[in-house]
């Protein structure tokens, strides 16, 4: 059995009908990454939340964080950011199927739910700034940081009506 933070006993709770408990829970969590970022082994992901017991099994409500690095879709420098995500989920005895989580020996295993809340919160292209002017087609300088004497290629003409379309 694990011994990760992540997993959280609670047969205290299932004892108690209606009864809660704050979790405030730091821990890295491998692999945790999406199409465009990635949270770092090194960054621990932060989990503030709420356990409540109801008559299905146990309810976590809270907030889920951590910070994230890439590099810019457009010019490829570093970018690092924070991600913050509300959840409200159920774990119980004999989950649905992607819809709710398992409660597995009276213990609450948030790392499942990390990972589905964090990765949906990555960014999927992110970008150093919103003006990010990228990398040159055709000599490959930085934009942001010169200009390059590169001329634009000629639209292709086929594309010339849809071009003319005013939308």
């Amino acid at each position: 059995m694990s011994t990760s933070p992540l997993r959280i006993p609670v047969a205290d709770l299932l004892r108690r009908p209606g009864s809660t408990r704050a979790v405030h829970v730091e821990a890295p969590v491998a692999d945790l990454a999406g199409p465009g970022a990635e949270v770092p082994v090194a960054e621990p992901v932060r989990v503030d939340a709420t356990l409540e017991q109801v008559s299905e099994g146990i309810v976590v409500r809270g907030t889920i964080a951590a910070r994230w690095q890439a590099a810019c879709s457009r010019c490829l420098a570093p970018v690092e950011g924070e991600a913050a995500v509300h959840v409200d989920e159920l774990y119980e005895p004999a989950p649905l199927e992607g819809e709710t989580y398992p409660l597995t020996d009276d213990i609450v295993d948030l790392e499942p739910l990390v990972r589905d809340a964090l990765v949906l919160e990555l960014p999927a292209a992110p970008l150093c700034r919103a003006d990010c002017r990228g990398i040159c087609p055709t000599c490959g300088a930085d934009r942001n940081v010169a200009t390059c004497d590169c001329v634009e290629s000629e639209p292709d003409p086929r594309w010339a009506a849809l071009r003319a379309l005013d939308l």
